[in-house]
């Protein structure tokens, strides 16, 4: 592998590892391509985006990046929920500065299973004392309306990228915005823990060192050790956050507002910095790229997009 190849896979593992801490919940997408071999896990890589293509190789190098975890969780105030498999998928482009300049696909970064909170709308909000939430509330027992869904979805783009934390435990990793998506009939649209103005912010930080490997492989995804494509697999870290604050919900109610108050009150939000914690257990993250950006500069990321699409079964 070449020196600057070296360099850039180095100067991007604080990225692998704090991607797989940066959602518990995420949006849904449509069904991702099949790609063949190594590229695999890169079903949603935003090769086609104009800073992938335009990464030249030599000053901005382009990568894919995808990290997932099984299984999680995430308390908000006095709510805990349980998370299933996500998905975080995300092109990098290494700035020759030692900055990093991220690019979501066009459906989002962020893609996983629902999660269900427990004990839907009664846990949520009931008993209260409010009289129209204590009439809602004896309606929702062995009710299908009771059922709540929670989304995470990123309101902004993340930033404070910190390399050095990224291979080293119990340091901030990156700044991630989010906002919690809560679904249910009665709750209508519109109801949602954080906004873009006030997002819940978060900073994972790895609870334990991941393990190393690395892959080579040919355009296409065929394994080869002489590829010209190099895969980064971090794999096994724990990672958490619990200094975060999380905003009251707003716009919760088909009357938009009219359940804020009773979700509020039962779920202890507004919520400060100590009172809450996100956990993804078993994170696994890959990043992949050209061997040698610098020798198919200027258009390292053309060809980057080229095998990209080469790959798609």
């Amino acid at each position: 592998m070449s020196q600057l190849s070296t360099r850039t896979g180095i100067a991007t593992v604080s990225a692998l590892t704090a991607l797989g801490a940066l959602a518990s919940l995420g949006t849904a997408t449509a069904a991702a391509p099949t790609l063949n071999g190594e590229w695999a896990p890169f079903t949603r890589c935003p090769v086609d985006a104009p800073a992938m293509l335009a990464a030249d190789g030599f000053d901005r190098t382009p990568q894919c990046v995808v990290s997932t975890s099984a299984s999680g969780s995430i308390k908000l105030g006095k709510t805990t929920v349980t998370t299933g498999r996500t998905n975080l998928q995300l092109g990098v482009v290494q700035n020759a500065d030692g900055t990093s300049t991220v690019v979501a696909p066009p459906s989002g970064a962020l893609v996983a299973d629902s999660a269900t909170v427990p004990g839907g709308l009664l846990g949520l909000m009931c008993p209260s004392n409010i009289p129209v939430i204590t009439s809602i509330c004896g309606t929702l027992e062995n009710s299908s309306l009771n059922k709540i869904t929670a989304t995470m979805e990123s309101v902004g783009a993340p930033y404070a990228f910190d390399q050095t934390a990224g291979v080293l435990t119990d340091m901030p990793i990156v700044a991630l915005p989010v906002r919690v998506h809560l679904e249910n009939p009665l709750l209508g649209s519109k109801c949602y823990i954080g906004t873009a103005a006030n997002p819940i912010l978060l900073r994972p930080e790895n609870r334990n060192y991941p393990e190393f490997g690395m892959s080579f492989f040919q355009g296409d995804g065929t394994v080869d050790e002489s590829g010209e494509m190099s895969r980064i697999n971090l794999t096994g870290a724990t990672q958490n956050d619990s200094t975060f604050a999380v905003p009251a919900a707003t716009g919760c109610g088909l009357n938009v507002g009219l359940i804020n108050a009773a979700v509020n009150a039962k779920s202890g939000l507004p919520s400060a910095a100590g009172n809450n914690s996100l956990t993804l257990n078993d994170t696994q993250t890959h990043l992949t790229g050209l061997n040698a950006p610098g020798t198919v500069a200027p258009d390292a990321g053309k060809v980057l997009a080229e095998n990209w699409h080469s790959a798609v079964g």
